[in-house]
């Protein structure tokens, strides 16, 4: 379905609502120029992106990921001191 919507002079248009509701957009959009002229997108929530790097982290939370990076900061930190003490022995 295409739909022609006006652009004031400051270049804004209005998205239909039925196209709002559908594609979840709020109050920003990502604008993008291709091929085909210009494309608006949907703004992802960050909820739903979790970083770039969400695949690598299985669905973690960020709390479960600090917790598990500060064990291992201890853990390291523990392997340093015994060996030091040997060093000094």
């Amino acid at each position: 379905m295409v739909e022609v919507v006006s652009v004031t002079k400051k270049g804004q248009a209005t998205i239909p609502k039925r196209l709002r509701k559908k594609y979840g957009i709020k109050d920003k959009v990502i604008v993008e120029e291709s091929e085909c002229g210009v494309l608006l997108k949907p703004l992802p929530s960050i909820s739903e992106e979790r970083g770039s790097l969400k695949g690598f982290f299985k669905g973690k939370t960020g709390k479960q990921l600090l917790d598990e990076a500060r064990k291992e900061e201890v853990a390291q930190e523990k392997e340093l001191e015994r060996h030091a003490r040997k060093i000094h022995v």
